[in-house]
């Protein structure tokens, strides 16, 4: 332990604002206990600033570092997107590829990826299972490596200003729903503190549909999947084109992804097949509902959207019944069951990645999420998403 350079950092101001009392009560307290020496103690003091301490860090100590961090998974974002290869690659220029061990101590809101590597038994887990990847850290070298989300969001081919930028995700990146609903989340992060915040944004934002056209990239074996209820697996999604490619068309009401994690929050596990089906390939878990799909559409209209708004409502509220969403289909008559043979609400894929390109009209379409950060798609761009392993050797790992 005493010959990896140790980095405590937290953010005191992330979810209900107790990280400093916890780490306090708990975290260092523990250190001391087990004889493990702290190289650097850090509290973030604005948005991007974690990125920067670890980033200095690395920096100072080339090579293997741990980091002991107190967050959410936004200050895990910035961490990572400021040590990322896919960012660093021509700035490092040492030739040791950095390895960046992390130990997570829950403090955020949501807590995504702590919340999947280390399923809770309850709503009300306390101060141990907070301490749990501490303790993993503690007993010795039991860590698994991330797969990252890299997002390029570029201008159009034709653009004079052609300019493009990149956002690296550990947890989640998305369009449609879900992007506006942390865009319009943040303005209430003061009124309504707690997750419950996200669910009045989605109250306020569920009558909307998002027009786009995606491409559906294949893994290394050339294959898109889609989850067949039916047949409880994977299988070779039938509009794949001979290179693998799948086109679809919007709108869209939901379009997510998630790599690592199988929830956003403890209870509401929207890609639960990350976990219940292993893949053993580097691809990303997606979720998309298309109302279209929904065998009473007849034309998009203010009544249609407020009708198929229950649907996605349904949709939303079977995520927190363990992932069951994955498991409902229309019936002939356009209601939602787990029975019968009718077309999944939700089309669950497996795949490389994705490329997402808005209509130039629908502005709230041309919104992306990554990791609870919000990026806006250029008129005439797009959003390529595709999950990778880092480059060069470097490697993200998690105690666990």
């Amino acid at each position: 332990m005493a010959s990896c350079p140790l980095l405590v950092m937290y953010n005191p101001v992330c979810g209900d604002g107790t990280a400093e009392a916890f780490f306090n009560e708990h975290v260092f307290p523990r250190l001391e206990e087990a004889h493990i020496q702290v190289t650097q103690k850090m509290v973030t003091g604005a948005a991007g600033h974690a990125g920067t301490i670890a980033f200095e860090f690395l920096e100072r100590y080339e090579g293997n570092v741990t980091v002991i961090l107190g967050s959410g998974d936004g200050t895990l974002h910035e961490i990572i997107n400021a040590l990322s290869p896919v960012i660093l690659k021509d700035v490092r220029k040492n030739s040791v590829s950095p390895s960046v061990r992390l130990v997570l101590v829950p403090c955020g809101t949501a807590n995504a990826l702590y919340y999947s590597l280390f399923k809770p038994t309850s709503m009300n887990e306390g101060s141990a299972y907070k301490l749990k990847s501490l303790e993993a850290f503690i007993r010795g070298p039991n860590v698994v490596p991330l797969t990252l989300a890299v997002t390029t969001l570029s201008s159009p081919p034709n653009s004079k200003q052609c300019c493009s930028q990149v956002a690296v995700s550990a947890v989640v990146t998305s369009t449609a729903l879900h992007a506006s609903i942390l865009h319009d989340s943040e303005s209430l992060r003061k009124e309504v503190p707690g997750i419950e915040r996200f669910k009045v944004a989605a109250r306020n934002n569920i009558t909307q549909w998002y027009s786009s056209h995606v491409k559906l990239l294949p893994t290394p074996s050339q294959a898109v999947e889609i989850y067949d209820p039916d047949q409880k697996t994977f299988v070779i999604h039938k509009d794949s084109d001979a290179q693998g490619i799948v086109d679809v068309y919007g709108p869209f009401a939901y379009f997510l992804s998630t790599v690592n994690v199988d929830r956003l929050e403890p209870a509401f596990r929207i890609t639960p097949l990350a976990s219940d089906f292993v893949s053993s390939e580097v691809s990303l878990d997606l979720v998309m509902i298309r109302p279209q799909r929904d065998p009473t559409f007849v034309m998009d209209s203010v009544e249609a959207r407020n009708a198929f708004a229950e649907k996605s409502i349904a949709v939303l509220t079977a995520a927190y019944q363990d992932g069951n969403h994955i498991n409902l289909k229309y019936t002939e008559d356009g209601k939602v069951t787990t029975e019968g043979t009718g077309p999944t609400v939700v089309e669950y894929i497996r795949c490389k990645g994705w490329e997402w390109t808005p209509d130039d009209v629908d502005e709230k379409a041309h919104l992306l999420c990554s990791d609870g950060a919000i990026f806006s798609i250029v008129k005439g761009g797009r959003a390529a998403c595709r999950a990778a392993v880092p480059a060069d050797g470097a490697d993200f790992l998690v105690y666990v």
